[in-house]
């Protein structure tokens, strides 16, 4: 059965420029390049880029977050990328924060700040 998350993939309409934002937002450069598909190993999960696929035209469905050491100021380097707002910071109880914003392609991008998760980075 599962066993974890391993992949989050987002459809995107322009490889290059995707490839820019998302290695800004990341910080880090694709391990996997190819025209069909790019790949970021972020925090030891995958975040790939699919140039195949259909952004929704509507944001919907299920929603990945992606951790955060402090979620106000990558919400701030988000937008200051080029994402837009989607759900404002919220603060869910127990020292938990979300948001989410849109990716240039109108994907939902979720970030969290858990304090109950360690993570490397």
């Amino acid at each position: 059965m599962l066993k974890g998350l391993r992949t989050v993939g987002y459809p995107v309409t322009d490889l290059t420029q995707a490839k820019a934002f998302y290695t800004a937002l990341t910080g880090t450069v694709p391990y996997f390049d190819q025209p069909f598909y790019v790949g970021y190993n972020v925090g030891g999960f995958e975040l790939g880029l699919d140039p195949n696929g259909t952004p929704a035209a509507a944001p919907g469905g299920p929603l990945a977050y992606w951790g955060v050491a402090n979620i106000e100021s990558a919400h701030e380097a988000a937008v200051a990328l080029g994402a837009k707002p989607h759900l404002p910071i919220q603060d869910v109880g127990d020292g938990i924060k979300v948001a989410s914003v849109l990716d240039p392609f109108g994907n939902v991008v979720g970030l969290i700040e858990n304090p109950h998760f360690k993570f490397a980075g």
